[in-house]
């Protein structure tokens, strides 16, 4: 039997076996192959919010390397930023976890 013909053949049992296993009841809800929800959504705020501290850290340990004497001033702005992400991300949190 040559390769065509077993592949054809391994395709058929598959699709043959995989019917009655996807067969639903008529009054279910479909659902969605790909479900976009709150978990989703809270994925990306949390890899959104690190990206963001993370970059805001980065530059500010730059640019206290950079200016040594303005390194008060730096930490605390850095501070306060991180805090508001930190509140954003929260909020997002929260809405994708209520599904507002």
């Amino acid at each position: 039997m040559n390769k065509f013909a077993q592949f054809a053949l391994v395709c058929f049992v598959v699709l043959v076996c995989a019917s009655p296993a996807l067969a639903q009841a008529a009054d279910a809800t479909p659902t969605p192959l790909i479900d976009l929800t709150g978990a989703f959504g809270a994925g990306l705020v949390v890899i959104g919010a690190a990206m963001g501290i993370g970059k805001l850290a980065s530059s500010a340990y730059e640019s206290m390397a950079r200016q040594p004497e303005v390194a008060g001033n730096i930490q605390t702005a850095m501070i306060i930023a991180a805090a508001l992400i930190e509140g954003f991300t929260f909020y997002a949190l929260y809405i994708t976890s209520t599904g507002v």
